[in-house]
């Protein structure tokens, strides 16, 4: 079970939502450019915390750093957190309408709790001048005002790294400067390969999440969305310029950890899982006749339990697409094999002999399975290794049950 129900924690856990892109960050009303006490030795950084072993820290995470001693500033700027108590979460937290805040904290607590979590930090240090780094001090200070401090968190375009980009944008605009430049990038590279890199370590969790996403995922960032990703922003800033110089002036870990870091691939065990299974599927399909009455039984069960997750893992991605505005799990071809109609068909599969009506359905199951496995043998986007062979065991079950009797 839990391998189906994956998807979706996985999904929230980093608030998969939302809507069309966010608008970048500019000056709320009322706000003041220019000055609220920093000096001019005043210096900003990007913290990147190293990914954890929780699923919603799989891929790490950024704050920004300013720290001006001449005035005791030492703060860390933060948009990834969310407020638990707002009316409705759990309704906004699945349906993928959950708000997000940009939270403010001294910078030594900040240190003190990843250090506990046992996740290092990587601070860079940026070149930016002083009316710049004051600018984004007054824009970072307004948008953690209660009233501004929300948003609607969207993991691809709109998160806790790309805010920061568009934020160090936002200031250099106001005091008249480009934009950050970044350097070129792979440009194969899809959404679905940059987030599956940070998965390798939990075959349960990169298996589950990759049942669960769509073929948006399939697309291929332009240079700005690649670094929706915190590691990948960190890297991205070690190579960006701004009017020609680079923007990163030093780049210091501030502790580490033995082992921390991008996970270690591990053995695929659901991998290994599924090949056993379809194995042992095809055996009961080839034999399944000359079995003893209790062991037929068995296999009845046995099918109805594999046609009932299946059926419970497709209604839940529909739900994904149709429900949510999760809009990463949209277009989701693991429907071709994942029928949510598999739920109802679970409960006549109890039964010794099929009746005309479910040994068609079966047999179109069979096919439409079979199908596509054929359909992704030519797919251009990579697919799972645990996808073909778990659809191949529902298209040879079904199959076998389209005979009528077992």
């Amino acid at each position: 079970m839990r391998s189906f129900v994956v998807p979706l924690l996985a999904l929230a856990a980093v608030a998969l939502a939302v809507p069309p892109r966010a608008q970048p960050i500019d000056p709320p009303s009322g706000a003041v450019a220019g000055g609220v006490g920093l000096s001019d030795s005043a210096r900003v950084s990007l913290l990147t915390m190293l990914p954890g072993d929780a699923v919603y820290s799989l891929w790490g995470h950024n704050a920004i750093r300013i720290a001006d001693p001449a005035s005791g500033v030492d703060r860390a700027y933060n948009y990834g957190t969310f407020d638990a108590t707002q009316p409705h979460f759990v309704l906004r937290f699945l349906s993928g309408r959950l708000n997000y805040l940009l939270d403010t904290a001294p910078f030594e607590y900040e240190l003190r709790r990843y250090a506990a979590q046992g996740r290092p930090i990587v601070e860079q240090t940026l070149d930016l001048p002083p009316e710049t780094v004051r600018a984004l001090y007054d824009l970072l200070e307004v948008n953690a005002l209660p009233e501004n401090r929300d948003y609607r968190y969207d993991f691809l375009r709109d998160n806790c790294s790309t805010r920061l980009l568009d934020v160090i944008d936002a200031a250099l605009a106001e005091t008249g400067r480009p934009r950050v430049a970044l350097p070129p990038i792979d440009t194969t590279s899809t959404f679905r390969d940059d987030v599956r890199r940070y998965m390798v370590g939990d075959p349960l969790v990169d298996a589950g999440t990759a049942l669960g996403l769509g073929l948006p995922m399939d697309q291929v960032p332009t240079r700005r969305e690649a670094v929706f990703l915190p590691l990948a922003l960190a890297d991205a800033l070690d190579g960006a310029t701004v009017r020609g110089r680079p923007l990163v002036t030093s780049r210091d870990t501030l502790f580490w950890i033995e082992g921390a870091g991008l996970p270690s691939p591990a053995f695929p065990w659901t991998t290994a899982l599924a090949w056993g299974l379809l194995a042992t599927g095809l055996a009961g399909a080839l034999g399944g006749r000359r079995l003893p009455t209790g062991l037929r039984r068995l296999g009845r069960v046995a099918d109805a339990g594999l046609f009932a997750a299946a059926g419970f893992a497709g209604t839940v991605l529909l739900l994904l697409w149709t429900a949510t505005d999760h809009y990463v799990t949209e277009a989701n071809v693991e429907l071709l094999w994942l029928w949510p109609t598999h739920l109802v068909f679970a409960v006549p599969l109890l039964r010794a002999e099929l009746s005309r009506f479910w040994r068609r359905y079966a047999l179109a199951a069979a096919v439409v399975g079979l199908l596509s496995v054929v359909v992704w043998a030519v797919w251009p986007e990579p697919l799972h290794p645990a996808t073909l062979p778990l659809a191949l065991l529902l298209a040879v079950r079904a199959g076998s049950r389209s005979r009528g009797k077992t």
